[in-house]
């Protein structure tokens, strides 16, 4: 029987990770919780912050505070959608690319490129980090080695998640055509 969470049925990818709550032995409440990402690291885990308010019964008032949850991304989702450097809270799919026919597809991960070269890729209306010009993740069916993106180097959302991991801010990247 395949998992069904929220009305949302289990991703067709597979994974192992014993954390997923598709595939792995976690099982979830069946209650929606609504809230803000605050931290988000480069292990797949993020800390999700909301608001409740309580009732005070001494004081007959509400008060409010601050709940925080840890949550982590398994592998069988990794195609989470970016627009804007910022996540959309939005899993890539078919359906999704139909209803946003013009969108940029930028999933996974972003490594966000700043030249270095003044007049070539630093500064002005060339500048790479005021254009947003990333390396960043695919979907699946997009072909790779042509121009296809606003300017971004795109790449397979596994291979991008491998660099992702490899390299630290600062890395110095070439980018050449040969």
């Amino acid at each position: 029987m395949e998992k069904e969470i929220f009305g949302n049925k289990a991703p067709k990818k597979e994974c192992t990770d014993q954390k997923c709550p598709y595939h792995g032995q976690i099982n979830v409440k069946n209650e929606l919780l609504t809230g803000k990402v605050v931290k988000k690291d480069t292990n797949k885990s993020a800390t999700i912050e909301w608001e409740k308010s309580y009732y005070v019964p001494k004081y007959e008032r509400y008060e409010k505070r601050k709940t925080k949850l840890h949550a982590r991304l398994p592998s069988c989702l990794e195609n989470s959608v970016f627009v804007g450097r910022i996540e959309t809270n939005e899993l890539y799919n078919p359906k999704l690319r139909d209803f946003h026919p013009g969108r940029d597809w930028i999933l996974t991960r972003i490594l966000w490129l700043s030249g270095t070269e003044e007049g070539k890729n630093k500064g002005g209306d060339v500048d790479s980090h005021d254009r947003y010009i990333y390396i960043h993740g695919s979907p699946e069916d997009i072909e790779m080695g042509y121009p296809g993106s606003r300017g971004c180097i795109r790449m397979r959302n596994s291979d991008v998640i491998e660099l992702f991991n490899l390299v630290n801010v600062g890395t110095r990247v070439t980018i050449s055509e040969s």
